[in-house]
């Protein structure tokens, strides 16, 4: 029996076009997409892979504004997209947007299911927001079920106050393949793509981008609290762009001895290189739903340093097995851990090793498994009770 399913999400983003892909390679769903809308230069630079798609998508018509740190995004044809494709299930890819809005009420009067798939933890900044706060909650409550990348945010969840039954887990992912491969290739020929990037003999790397709330400035500041000799040797990479790019710059140039380079931003294709040549990944952010660069870079073999309110600590990285888990905002943790893997290449290769096979169980297929899970257990939404099959 094959179920029509309706995903509604913001943009397509090169990281979300392999799990929908999966997703569309099941049998048992139909599956639809509807994008708000391409892209969001003013964000995030990502080109837009459209001959990767292999799923029927619709962007919907879109004005879009930013007015201070809020993302105003207004679509029109919601209801005439779902009108048209009739789904049986709507999965919401957040509660922030007018759209996510429409298309519940949209469910609510049709009597169809709605899913909302939320990567929120107990240590979402937002949280600190009462209207934010209100908004969540009165969505929720329009909600059959719920889809979570990971425990953080099924933990969240249930502290709210939601049933374990209304709950599935579909693991965040990335193409692990794609990047594992590119990333083997790159190390066979290690000394052409450090030439390419001008990139130190040995480094730490950061993805991501470059703005106060992702710990950038404790990554500078762990990174000149190492020894002065082992700065002589590895390096500090960032590869990404945002408003505090300058600032970090000014910062980074009062390290000596040391060589910290900023790459800007950096391009899908090009990232397997700037992992397979690291010697670790860092991750330091501040609030963090979940963290796909780190996937990226477990994918690629690499220890990891995160901070433990980055949503994936709990499921993808184990305190001194493959990597290692350290406070937000705190530098000199920070900067004790990647002494660790500075000094030690077997503890290096070890960790990276663990890193890729964990990473393996967080591929598309157990994502697409995951919503496939949701789509065949979850009831019926009618007369304002919901019942969840248990087969």
């Amino acid at each position: 029996m094959t179920t029509k399913l309706v995903i509604l999400t913001e943009i397509i983003a090169p990281y979300r076009i392999p799990v929908f892909n999966a997703l569309a390679q099941r049998p048992e769903i139909d599956l639809h997409v509807l994008f708000l809308s391409e892209n969001d230069p003013t964000l995030r630079q990502w080109r837009v892979y459209k001959d990767e798609i292999k799923f029927q998508y619709h962007v919907l018509p879109s004005w879009r504004q930013r007015l201070g740190g809020y993302n105003i995004l207004i679509n029109r044809g919601v209801h005439l997209a779902l009108n048209q494709i009739k789904p049986e299930v709507v999965l919401s890819g957040g509660y922030n947007y007018l759209a996510s809005w429409q298309a519940a009420y949209w469910a609510r009067v049709h009597r169809v299911p709605l899913l909302l798939w939320t990567e929120s933890t107990a240590f979402d900044r937002r949280r600190s927001y009462r209207f934010v706060e209100f908004i969540k909650t009165r969505f929720l409550s329009l909600c059959t079920a719920f889809v979570v990348p990971g425990r953080s945010s099924l933990n969240y969840l249930k502290d709210l106050g939601i049933a374990d039954q209304r709950i599935f887990t579909a693991p965040n992912a990335v193409d692990t393949s794609l990047f594992s491969q590119l990333a083997e290739t790159a190390r066979h020929g290690g000394v052409q793509e450090r030439s390419r990037h001008a990139l130190p003999s040995r480094y730490f790397l950061y993805v991501g981008r470059l703005v106060q709330a992702k710990g950038i400035f404790e990554l500078v500041e762990a990174y000149a609290r190492l020894d002065a000799g082992i700065r002589s040797e590895i390096g500090l990479v960032f590869a990404g762009d945002g408003s505090d790019h300058a600032a970090l710059a000014e910062r980074a140039l009062r390290i000596a001895p040391g060589n910290v380079q900023i790459l800007g931003f950096v391009h899908r294709e090009e990232l397997p290189e700037l992992y397979a040549l690291a010697d670790g990944f860092v991750f330091p952010t501040h609030s963090d739903p979940w963290g796909l660069v780190v996937n990226e870079a477990m994918a690629c073999s690499l220890p990891v340093i995160v901070t433990s309110v980055a949503g994936c600590a709990l499921d993808l990285v184990e305190d001194g097995w493959n990597g290692f888990v350290v406070p937000p905002g705190d530098p000199s943790q920070l900067s004790a851990a990647m002494a660790r893997l500075a000094a030690d290449s077997g503890l290096r290769a070890e960790m990276g090793a663990k890193s890729r096979k964990r990473v393996e169980a967080y591929s598309p297929a157990a994502w697409a498994e995951g919503i496939v899970d949701a789509v065949h257990r979850v009831g019926t939404y009618y007369t304002g009770s919901i019942r969840i099959s248990e087969d």
